[in-house]
């Protein structure tokens, strides 16, 4: 029993590809990134998806609509789930902003409550999408032993993850960026509790309210090496 979660990164942009910072820039999928998007709806085909939330960003949306055409499901858009707001670092690449800067990005790596300016920390990304699964476990009782799949971004679906597990804030920087067109998936189950242990079989209305939540898997779908892993700055914020 349990409530699968699968959360995937929308496929590469001209941004990705020449590392450039995104946020918010709605920008489009190159043609590698509908590629990617097309590779994960076929490797995503038996994975019991029932529903498909996305950003809506286009980058994002393009992503899962692809995968929805295959899976034969419509797509609901939320823009809770955009990438986290880089604020005067959107548009610009990791170098620009390091020889500006020194030492900023690596810092905005390494806090999760830092945030560059006019823009969001991973914190604040997490308060903002999180409301979106809380809303599907309380309102969606079919999820049980199904999967909900939602598009994002590399920021938002770490930031996500982190929250769900219940990171604490030093230890939102262990999770590694994430690949273009890959995934990430967690289980909720009820909350186990020792003075009554055969009550987590399911969910039930009291309980769904404080899932406890299982990391499955990440970068689930990669052939190999992922692009843009070695910076985490850039690969998952881009």
């Amino acid at each position: 029993m349990g409530r699968r979660l699968i959360m995937v990164r929308h496929g590469q942009t001209t941004y990705n590809a020449t590392r450039r910072m995104q946020g918010h820039i709605d920008t489009e999928l190159s043609e590698t990134g509908r590629a990617q998007a097309r590779r994960a709806a076929g490797l995503l085909r038996g994975a019991g998806i029932r529903r498909i939330l996305s950003s809506d960003l286009e980058r994002a949306a393009t992503t899962a609509e692809a995968i929805g055409e295959v899976l034969g499901l419509e797509v609901r858009r939320d823009a809770r789930l955009r990438e986290t707001h880089l604020g005067e670092w959107q548009g610009r690449t990791g170098a620009e902003v390091d020889a500006e800067l020194p030492g900023a990005r690596a810092h905005w790596r390494h806090d999760a409550s830092w945030a560059p300016p006019g823009g969001e920390s991973r914190l604040d990304v997490a308060r903002r999408a999180r409301p979106v699964i809380d809303e599907e476990m309380a309102a969606w009782p079919e999820w049980e032993d199904a999967a909900l799949l939602v598009v994002a971004h590399g920021g938002a679906i770490s930031a996500l993850t982190s929250d769900l597990l219940g990171f604490a804030v030093d230890q939102y920087p262990l999770l590694s960026g994430l690949g273009n067109g890959c995934w990430v998936q967690l289980t909720a189950r009820p909350r186990y509790r020792p003075e009554a242990p055969a009550a987590g079989a399911a969910f039930t209305p009291e309980t769904v309210g404080d899932a406890q939540w299982y990391l499955d898997g990440w970068n689930l779908g990669s052939t190999g090496a992922v692009e843009g892993n070695a910076d985490m700055g850039e690969g998952s914020a881009r």
